[in-house]
C-alpha cells in the first residue's frame, strides 16, 4: 500500500469518519473507531509475554516478533488503522443470561460451548462486513491500499481498540467498553489513509479482581497477563495435545471455551445482544449434555460444525473435549449409561482420545 493524505481540509476527513460509522452500523458494527500505528509503548509487555512462554503452543505468535505491535511492517503503507466492535450475545439471550450461563456450568451433565462459538464462525462474519465496510470507504475516497483482519493474523487487537476508543484492557486482557462490557468481536481495517484519530479509553476495572480469582485453573497470573497454556480456551481449542492431568478437572463440562472471567466481570451486565441472526444459538447446542454430543459421529460432527467456529478444533479434540467432561460429570443416575458410551468408545478412537477416555473411566466412582 502506498500511504497518503485524505483529501481536503480536516473537517471533510471528520465528515469522512462520521459516515464510516454510519455505514458500519448499517453493516451491523456495534462502534468504529480509528487510530494510529505507532504501538511502541506495547511492545515490551508484548516481548516479556512471549519469553515467559506464556503463549504456549501458539508459535505463530512467536514467530512473527514485533510485526504485531508494528501494523505498517505488518502491511507497508498503513497510516490509520479502523477497528470495529461486533456484539454476540445472541439476539434472544434471556435478562438473566448469566444466572442461565452459571446454572449450565452447575450442571455435570450438561455440554458447555462458550457463548461466542453457538452460532456462525464470527471470523466469516467479520470479514465479510469489514470488506463491505472497506468498499464503501474506497468508493468514496478511490483506490484504497487495505487489509482486513478478524483474529486472522498478528494484530494487537485490544491495544488497537482502546486507542480507538472502544475499549479498554481488562485484567482478564479481554476487551471491556462501559456499554457493552465484553462479549463483542473485534475486527480491522488497516488503512493507506490518513483519518483523524479518536481518543483513546481509560481502563475502568478499579480494585475489581474477580476474573482473576474465579479462573478455575489459574490461569490470569497477574493482572493484565494470562498464561494461555492454563486456560480453558486456550487448552479446549488451540492446544493439539493431551490435555495435561492436573488441570483436567478443572474443565468441568466446558467442552469449547471459557466463559468464566466474562460471566462474573460487573461490567457484563451492560452486555449488547446483537443484531444479527449470525449469533443465534445452533439448535444442536443450546441445551445439549454430554451424552448427546459424544453420540455424533464423525460425520454428524462435522455436518452440525459447517460454518461454525467449532469445526476447527476438528474431531479429534472435540473428543478428547468430550471424554474430559464426561469424565467430571460421575455421581448421577445415568453413571451406566456414561460408564457404557465411554467403553464402547475406546476401541475405535486413537492414542490421544483412548488416553483421556481412560483417565475418565478412572475416575468412576467405586
Amino acid at each position: 500500500m502506498h500511504g497518503r493524505e485524505q483529501g481536503g481540509h480536516h473537517g471533510d476527513a471528520q465528515a469522512l469518519v462520521q459516515r464510516l460509522r454510519d455505514w458500519s452500523r448499517e453493516l451491523g458494527f456495534s462502534q468504529i473507531g480509528v487510530s494510529g500505528i505507532d504501538l511502541a509503548a506495547a511492545e515490551p509487555g508484548l516481548l516479556e509475554w512471549l519469553a515467559a512462554g506464556f503463549h504456549g503452543g501458539m508459535a505463530y505468535m512467536a514467530s512473527h516478533g514485533l510485526k504485531r505491535a508494528r501494523p505498517a511492517e505488518l502491511v507497508p503503507g498503513t497510516l490509520s488503522v479502523i477497528s470495529a466492535r461486533m456484539d454476540y450475545l445472541p439476539r434472544d439471550a434471556p435478562g438473566d443470561w448469566v444466572a442461565v450461563e452459571r446454572g449450565a456450568q452447575r450442571d455435570p451433565r450438561r455440554a458447555v460451548v462458550s457463548v461466542y462459538a453457538r452460532g456462525r464462525d464470527y471470523h466469516k462474519v467479520m470479514r465479510a462486513r469489514l470488506q463491505a465496510l472497506a468498499k464503501r470507504l474506497a468508493a468514496e475516497v478511490g483506490p484504497l491500499g487495505h487489509r482486513v483482519f478478524t483474529d486472522s493474523a498478528p494484530v494487537l487487537e485490544v491495544e488497537l481498540a482502546t486507542r480507538a476508543g472502544l475499549a479498554w484492557r481488562g485484567k482478564h486482557t479481554l476487551a471491556l467498553a462501559r456499554e457493552a462490557g465484553s462479549m463483542f468481536f473485534l475486527g480491522e481495517i488497516f488503512v493507506d489513509l490518513a483519518l483523524p484519530f479518536d481518543a483513546p479509553v481509560g481502563a475502568h476495572c478499579g480494585r475489581c479482581s474477580a476474573c482473576i480469582a474465579v479462573c478455575p485453573t489459574q490461569a490470569i497470573v497477574a493482572p493484565y497477563r494470562l498464561d494461555a497454556r492454563r486456560c480453558i480456551s486456550y487448552l479446549t481449542i488451540e492446544h493439539d495435545g493431551a490435555i495435561p492431568v492436573e488441570l483436567r478437572a478443572a474443565l468441568g463440562n466446558r467442552i469449547y471455551g471459557c466463559d468464566d472471567c466474562q460471566l462474573v466481570c460487573p461490567w457484563n451486565k451492560y452486555a449488547q445482544r446483537s443484531t444479527l441472526p449470525d449469533f443465534d444459538v445452533r439448535a444442536s447446542l443450546g441445551t445439549a449434555t454430554l451424552l448427546q454430543l459424544w453420540a455424533w459421529s464423525e460425520a454428524e460432527f462435522l455436518q452440525r460444525s459447517q460454518g461454525s467456529a467449532m469445526r476447527r478444533i476438528g474431531w479429534r479434540r472435540w473428543r478428547r473435549n468430550l471424554a474430559v467432561a464426561l469424565g467430571n460429570a460421575w455421581g448421577g443416575t445415568d453413571d451406566a449409561a456414561l460408564a457404557q458410551a465411554l467403553s464402547a468408545a475406546r476401541a475405535s478412537a486413537d492414542e490421544l482420545v483412548a488416553e483421556h477416555i481412560d483417565w475418565a473411566l478412572a475416575r468412576r466412582p467405586a
